[in-house]
């Protein structure tokens, strides 16, 4: 028995309070996957707001044969899907720089390599947010979250051989929208 199931039965036993655990444990990763999948940092703690809640909604539903990440993760895609869906796709590469939020950097970095990488990022990331959102969520899935083929099917409630097809039509169309990046890099 693992600490989630633990958790989970005391939720189920009725101590809500219990249920935090599981939002502290998972929080700031599902918040993270999430804001790679939106683009969008006010978007990703809203999704994860309602995906949390949803799954504290359904806990009884919870039927164990996955573990609750892959679980919570899948209410957490199908929330964004369906919303991106609803949705004009947009791009909201300035969220992140409003934030606060930027990436580490190395003490003798020079400034002109940060920029360029900096724009390289924003290059993908742009090119990111042009895909659907089911080949954003396999993308962001494998890539970023380096999950394996079975969680990723488990949580897209997807064959097998259809997350490996996807995966792979994905990577090709990020690949063509990358093509003048790609030719640029020595």
């Amino acid at each position: 028995m693992n600490d989630d199931t633990a958790v989970i039965g005391q939720v189920r036993a009725g101590d809500s309070g219990a249920f935090g655990i599981l939002v502290r444990k998972y929080q700031e990763r599902l918040f993270h996957c999430l804001a790679n999948l939106s683009g969008d940092m006010h978007e990703a703690e809203d999704l994860a707001q309602e995906a949390f809640v949803q799954a504290f909604l359904k806990i009884r539903t919870f039927q164990g044969q996955s573990s609750f990440f892959t679980w919570l993760y899948r209410i957490a895609f199908n929330l964004t899907v369906s919303r991106l869906r609803r949705k004009r796709p947009h791009t909201s590469l300035g969220d992140r720089h409003e934030s606060g939020e930027t990436e580490p950097v190395d003490a003798g970095e020079h400034v002109l390599d940060k920029l360029a990488r900096d724009e390289r990022a924003a290059q993908v990331q742009a090119a990111l947010a042009t895909l659907t959102p089911d080949y954003r969520a396999i993308l962001v899935l494998r890539e970023m979250e380096a999950c394996d083929y079975e969680t990723i099917a488990e949580i897209l409630n997807l064959p097998l051989g259809t997350v490996r097809s996807r995966l792979f039509r994905a990577r090709m169309e990020l690949r063509e929208r990358l093509q003048p990046l790609l030719q640029e890099l020595p």
